[in-house]
């Protein structure tokens, strides 16, 4: 293992950023000047996200392995340029690294980076590298462009509109809970082996999740634009109550429309969770959460890994879900909140 002092800031940048491939046109130039160069066709406009990934508050590395970490820190990005019904290009990369990262260590990580920029298309272009007293910090900025008329917001949703979603909701949150079991089991015992056996879908749901680029395909080969959207990242739950905020609008959706796979129900009793506040709360899904206008249906209809599990309501009728045996219960903002006291350990 190589302390990452012998390289210094600039060889380590070098050495992570070899080789990089340009996969995009409006890459003009990469890494290697004081900033990257892109431009892009005056017809669309340009998209631009960011997360900040902390160390013991977004990640465990006691159980997340560093080349999964990059692949799901650069697809997380990936995935809000696809909500916007966009198409990622470009990402920067800056890194906080505490003095007990090798060279070794950050390269595994950017390993998994460039795996996911490569599986996506999309050019690594920029960062920074800095050290930290906390741990890691990853920050990633992803860039991304669409024509203005296709770009869909949290605010377009509309009385009467149809609420879908994409694949099955709550399993990397069941994925999340496994590791967690599993790390207090291990607690003190050298020959440890974590028993992941039937569960393999969560584990993966949960340290290398998939931006729904393909969803985006499909409704664009489908003729159809969504009136609001939105990806799943802190709970369908959280999700829905933003879109009817920003839309002013209300909603229904209803329990046995919910996706949910069945190793995430195996897990929830297992763990004697409720199933549906696991898929209704959870998070990190990276699923899309979209509405569309009702004369749409057919279309969605024959979409294979959409759902369609509600309706848009008038904002007097508040947001509410609607149970198995017909009562409602409203939605409340329960998913992931990186700000509550308790997620400052």
């Amino acid at each position: 293992m190589s302390e990452i002092s012998t390289l210094g800031e600039f060889g380590l940048i070098d050495r992570l950023t070899e080789n990089l491939p340009k996969l995009n046109e409006s890459t003009l130039r990469g890494v290697g000047d004081d900033a990257a160069v892109m431009h892009y066709e005056s017809k669309n406009d340009v998209l631009v996200t960011t997360d900040l990934l902390l160390e013991n508050v977004h990640f465990d590395l006691t159980y997340v392995p560093l080349k999964h970490l990059g692949y799901k820190s650069a697809v997380v990005n990936f995935s809000d340029i696809y909500a916007m019904n966009g198409c990622p290009r470009q990402i920067t990369v800056s890194l906080g690294i505490s003095r007990r990262f090798t060279i070794e260590h950050i390269e595994e990580l950017y390993a998994g980076i460039r795996l996911a920029c490569e599986a996506y298309g999309v050019d690594l272009v920029g960062g920074d590298t800095s050290a930290s007293n906390q741990g890691l910090v990853i920050s990633i900025t992803c860039l991304g462009e669409a024509q203005r008329d296709k770009i869909v917001y949290r605010d377009g949703a509309r009385p009467t509109d149809l609420i879908c979603v994409s694949g099955n909701l709550g399993a990397a949150y069941m994925g999340l809970q496994l590791l967690e079991r599993e790390k207090v089991a291990s607690a003190g015992r050298k020959d440890f082996v974590p028993d992941f056996s039937g569960k393999e879908y969560l584990i993966e749901r949960q340290l290398k999740p998939e931006a729904r680029r393909d969803i985006i395909e499909e409704l664009a080969s489908a003729g159809i634009k969504p009136t609001s959207m939105m990806d799943v990242s802190d709970g369908l739950s959280s999700e829905l109550i933003h879109i009817c905020k920003q839309s002013d609008t209300g909603c229904r959706v209803y329990e046995d429309r919910i996706p949910i796979d069945y190793q995430t129900a195996v897990m929830a009793e297992e763990l004697n969770m409720n199933l549906v506040t696991a898929a209704l709360n959870g998070g990190e899904d990276y699923e899309l959460l979209f509405t569309v206008p009702l004369t749409d249906k057919e279309k969605i209809d024959n979409l294979k890994d959409v759902r369609l599990i509600g309706y848009v309501t008038d904002k007097a009728e508040g947001c509410a879900m609607v149970t198995r045996d017909g009562n409602e219960i409203p939605l409340k903002a329960q998913g992931w909140n990186p700000l509550k006291e308790e997620n400052q350990e």
